[in-house]
């Protein structure tokens, strides 16, 4: 009976463990962070699993780490939309998620710093979320922000990887951004620019190595100009500099139009521009900036002044040999004092002094004459 009771224990409490810990850390399903209603809008039904239709499903369950994508119906009376949640493993997988889903044409909207919309679909990245509404046109601007405000509550706020914030934004044509941390992020992102000749360098980028690169690209067109822009950023600038030379011998267009240039940690590429000149331009207008830093101490704003510390040298100094008087007065005033008022009483008692006297005189010594 004892055994059977511990083998129980022994299934049961640890169960009951598990489920807490995945309760309340980061891992909750995506079913418990739909709301029942936001504005004006409320759930018809439950949430239920969805799948991904734009063709890039291989790559948010591979490299992206899309953990669980469900989708749930709502309705304000007159009008009915879907609002799909995917939770990825981090922030850079849902922005490469996002990236994913974006298509030339779709324009910012203002749920968010990262969303996109065209006549059909909204697109929000959330933290580690990545949330499609499909009717949004008929949700307000305050339902909408309700809706943002509830799920931002439920998303990891970790930053963004910082090679998105490098490319230029003039002339950049909205949508056509993409970002990768892996080849299949990379071939999806050269081929939605129209270059899928670039799918053979992958190999020599360094994803297979551990070299961890980083990739962004987009199309930019000004007036009668245009081309595509590849950036790829290393975690130093020693891995750039050895898959640089790498590179060199594949890239398309050798060290013509499709030049590969570095920068510190961060290799860009050139595709196809109309004009050297605007390749040159649209290389100049790249966000990204190198900085030295000294491991050498130095002084900050926050030190004093020179002449204030040996102000204060010079105060407590004088402070120390003012107590040291006034000690030394108080000492030696004291006994001069008592030996004055109560002579051979206090001090130099008679019969507590001892002189050593050699008899050279028949005087004999008194101690009371010293003091």
């Amino acid at each position: 009976m004892i055994v059977a009771v511990w083998c129980l224990l022994g299934v049961t409490v640890p169960g009951v463990f598990a489920a807490g810990s995945e309760s309340g850390g980061s891992k909750k399903s995506v079913q418990l962070i739909f709301p029942e209603q936001f504005g004006a809008w409320r759930a018809i039904g439950p949430a239920i699993a969805a799948a991904n239709t734009s063709g890039t499903a291989a790559l948010e369950s591979g490299e992206a780490g899309l953990l669980e994508r469900m989708a749930r119906d709502y309705s304000d009376g007159r009008n009915q939309v879907s609002l799909t949640i995917a939770k990825f493993r981090d922030p850079t997988g849902a922005y490469e998620g996002y990236t994913a889903e974006l298509t030339p044409g779709m324009k910012p909207s203002s749920a968010g710093p990262l969303s996109a919309v065209d006549d059909a679909n909204l697109v929000v990245e959330i933290g580690d979320l990545l949330v499609q509404i499909t009717g949004a046109k008929n949700i307000t601007e305050g339902d909408l922000q309700s809706l943002i405000k509830e799920l931002r509550t439920h998303a990891d706020p970790s930053p963004l990887p910082p090679v998105r914030g490098y490319l230029p934004e003039q002339g950049l044509v909205d949508g056509s951004q993409k970002y990768a941390q892996g080849a299949a992020g990379f071939q999806n992102a050269v081929t939605s620019i129209g270059h899928p000749e670039y799918v053979g360098i992958s190999s020599e980028m360094g994803f297979v190595t551990g070299a961890e690169p980083e990739i962004m690209t987009a199309q930019y067109a000004s007036g009668a100009n245009h081309g595509a822009l590849l950036l790829i950023q290393y975690p130093n600038p020693q891995l750039a500099e050895q898959h640089l030379r790498h590179l060199l011998g594949v890239i398309p267009g050798g060290n013509a139009r499709g030049a590969l240039e570095r920068k510190g940690s961060l290799l860009s590429v050139v595709i196809a521009p109309s004009s050297a000149t605007y390749g040159a331009k649209l290389r100049q207008s790249i966000n990204y900036e190198t900085q030295v830093t000294w491991n050498e101490p130095s002084t900050t704003a926050t030190d004093p002044p020179i002449v204030s510390t040996l102000v204060k040298i010079f105060i407590g100094t004088g402070v120390f040999m003012l107590v040291a008087v006034v000690l030394g007065v108080a000492f030696g005033g004291v006994r001069v004092l008592t030996k004055r008022f109560f002579p051979g009483k206090v001090f130099d008692r008679p019969e507590q002094m001892e002189v050593l006297q050699l008899g050279l005189s028949g005087k004999r010594i008194d101690p009371r004459d010293f003091y």
